[in-house]
């Protein structure tokens, strides 16, 4: 069984701001890490079912990544080069051109935003309220979107939220689909939208993500998505879909919409778009929406050089054929079955999601974070999800093999089952 191996954490407590997270639940100093797995300075492993929040789809360390990148660094290549054009973001402009948007018969063009995922919704949102000359925002329930305060407006959770210190305006949020039982969340926004009356101003967009992440992976219908796209452009606005935690393959093709006959005017990558976890952020919009003047959106770090090497890397290794979507297919059968087997020691948990972003809602925010405190001690980083931390939610690198699954889904039945049966015991 792992140790926690944090050595000195007095460090983290003194001098790191209270803002840190995901340390406060793995507390160990991890030090190397491979493919799916993480190990700490003494060689303790532990097995990664987070994957940097679906920031390392293609595992840690991808070694024909790190071959071409640090073929990159040795040569003296461009570290830092603003916007300006170099051989790395070409090479990456015609890979993702010729084997993400031509097979897909998408014209979308490219913007490179600040490093982060919140930085490319907030230019998504930006974009479409210049095109339309209108302010107003749909977006949903449980959706997240990020934390700066356009992103903010338009998250659903309350606790991120509040840390604002102002008011976020601009937003308008909706249910998102089945979030009422019987509700079609799609026809009520159309029927508001039509209605004068119906108290919603005309929006620039319609955002959604396909799969909400860390609204607790619920998992929207072809029918409603289709039927968004067709709101939004028959009353005037565009539909933006986020894809940076459902996209890159984690849904199972490499957009999250891709199977549903629709066409996003606007979508936003994050997360795995680098393919080696380094900070990478882009706007894909339609040619006629491309709206913006020269640094009307800029940043410092708009493009990140080392990032374009590695994601020209993980573009032509996994997207160049149909293999690599074949094998998630199968994969997401194994995590299929697997959850179905953490899920059958809960009465009445339940699966959410779809792909390999799926997880299993155990009904209790409080009992899905002993289960993956549980797991951590066996040797199992997993993560909870949900509006009150209650779906167990398994992002594991897409890399990751049918063993590495195998072993660490039978860490997470074990703990579900000794982490429910200590709940019973202890409420008789």
């Amino acid at each position: 069984m792992p140790k926690d191996m944090a050595t000195n954490s007095s460090i983290y407590v003194s001098r790191e701001s209270n803002a840190r997270s995901y340390c406060r639940s793995f507390t160990a100093s991890f030090d190397t890490a491979r493919g799916s797995e993480l190990f700490t300075e003494d060689g303790t492993r532990y097995i990664d079912f987070l994957a940097g929040c679906s920031s390392l789809n293609y595992g840690h360390n991808d070694p024909d990544m790190k071959d071409a990148l640090v073929e990159h660094i040795l040569k003296d290549g461009i570290t830092h080069g603003l916007d300006f054009h170099t051989e790395a973001k070409e090479a990456f402009l015609h890979s993702f051109s010729d084997l993400i948007l031509k097979p897909r018969g998408m014209d979308h063009k490219l913007m490179f935003t600040g490093p982060t995922g919140a930085n490319a919704v907030e230019a998504a949102m930006k974009i479409a309220r210049k095109v339309t000359g209108r302010t107003n925002v749909i977006s949903f329930t449980n959706g997240f979107h990020g934390v700066t305060m356009g992103a903010l407006a338009a998250t659903g959770n309350g606790y991120h939220r509040g840390g604002a210190g102002m008011d976020k305006s601009g937003v308008t949020r909706v249910p998102f689909d089945a979030y009422v039982d019987g509700l079609d969340s799609a026809a009520l926004l159309d029927k508001m939208l039509s209605d004068p009356s119906g108290g919603i101003d005309a929006p620039a967009a319609i955002m959604l993500e396909v799969v909400q992440g860390e609204g607790g992976l619920n998992a929207a219908s072809a029918e409603f998505v289709k039927k968004l796209e067709t709101i939004a452009h028959a009353h005037g606005a565009l539909l933006i879909i986020d894809d940076i935690q459902a996209g890159c393959g984690r849904t199972g093709t490499f957009f999250s919409f891709e199977e549903m006959g629709v066409k996003p005017d606007i979508i936003t990558m994050a997360k795995s778009i680098s393919g080696f976890g380094l900070p990478m952020a882009l706007v894909l919009v339609r040619p006629e929406h491309d709206v913006f003047g020269p640094a009307e959106h800029n940043g410092t770090f708009r493009g990140n050089t080392h990032a374009f090497v590695t994601a020209r890397v993980a573009i032509e290794k996994f997207w160049a054929d149909d293999a690599f979507t074949t094998e998630l297919a199968r994969k997401t059968e194994l995590v299929t079955s697997a959850l179905q087997e953490v899920a059958s020691h809960i009465p009445g948990a339940y699966l959410k999601g779809r792909g390999l972003m799926q997880g299993v809602d155990v009904g209790s925010g409080e009992l899905a974070g002993d289960i993956c405190a549980r797991a951590y001690e066996l040797g199992l980083v997993v993560e909870t999800s949900g509006p009150n931390d209650e779906v167990v939610k398994i992002l594991a690198p897409l890399t990751t093999s049918e063993q590495l699954f195998c072993e660490g889904f039978a860490i997470l039945s074990t703990a579900a089952r000794e982490v429910f049966a200590k709940s019973k015991i202890a409420a008789q």
